[in-house]
């Protein structure tokens, strides 16, 4: 007898109010849990090796934002299956003469390496990957580009935090960020924004540093329009703060870090809400 699958959940989930109580919309895109079955006969590399490249638990870090009136879409797949933080520019296969950069060095709209393994053993086609994109890319960023409309035209400006999770970034005797806050070098949100964002995580003594190594991706870059009044900024959080050793499961940390978490996203609300104001009274 074959057992059934169970059903596959959502694109995404939509956490928060109804309506936009707050300019706060977090993205989350790394996170998703959901592995299609498909991806047991594809796969060259253990179950592991694929969730490697998930921001294990990251989804956990939003609920105190999302409890506070906050808008969240959340991504239920694997980024194994589709990288939600990718354009369609980087769907190519890795070996194509078009792949862009990000395709050809395995991450791409789908990864196809990790630490140089390839993960495959036959890269999906571009009918498959077409299937993908409009089944979960084009209705994530869809949620997210509605939720920001709605932000926007209920408080006169919107913020998007992209959230992430990074490896530990430093060396034995050399210190290095924690946090890494990206805007694509002011493309994508107001300076103000980045420099709360980072004197929140420095407050609590965590080094946080600006686009380095990380200016963010496909998301903030996309849905990010200063001129606008949408402003998006991604968060890199070095997981080895929340998650026990090992990296697997959550340690007794993460509500800590869940809660600086927030504190960093309203403090970069408020640096947009007094320009609004400021502006207003012009």
């Amino acid at each position: 007898m074959t057992l059934s699958q169970p059903p596959a959940p959502p694109p995404f989930l939509r956490l928060g109010p109804a309506s936009a109580q707050t300019p706060l919309v977090i993205a989350v895109p790394h996170a998703g849990r959901h592995y299609p079955s498909a991806i047991g006969e594809a796969r060259a590399v253990g179950w592991r090796t694929l969730e490697d490249l998930e921001d294990r638990y990251a989804d956990r870090l939003v609920s105190p934002a999302v409890e506070a009136g906050a808008v969240a879409i959340v991504a239920t797949h694997g980024r194994a299956w589709i990288d939600l933080n990718r354009g369609e520019a980087d769907a190519g296969h890795p070996d194509a003469a078009a792949a862009s950069p990000r395709a050809r060095a395995g991450l791409g709209l789908v990864p196809s390496r990790i630490a140089g393994r390839p993960l495959w053993r036959r890269f999906p086609d571009e009918a498959e990957i077409g299937a993908r994109i409009a089944a979960l890319h084009t209705p994530y960023h869809r949620a997210i580009a509605d939720a920001l409309a709605a932000a926007r035209q209920r408080h006169g400006f919107a913020l998007l935090v992209d959230c992430h999770s990074m490896p530990s970034l430093g060396r034995p005797g050399r210190m290095a960020a924690r946090i890494v806050i990206g805007d694509r070098h002011g493309a994508s949100a107001g300076l103000n924004v980045s420099e709360a964002a980072v004197g929140a995580g420095l407050r609590h003594g965590l080094p946080t540093t600006r686009n380095a190594p990380y200016a963010g991706a496909f998301t903030i870059e996309h849905h990010g329009r200063p001129s606008e009044g949408v402003h998006a900024i991604q968060v890199e959080i070095d997981r080895s703060l929340y998650l026990k050793t090992g990296l697997r499961e959550p340690s007794d940390r993460l509500a800590g870090i869940a809660a600086i978490f927030t504190e960093l996203c309203w403090d970069a609300v408020d640096s947009l809400a007094g320009i609004t104001q400021a502006k207003a009274a012009e």
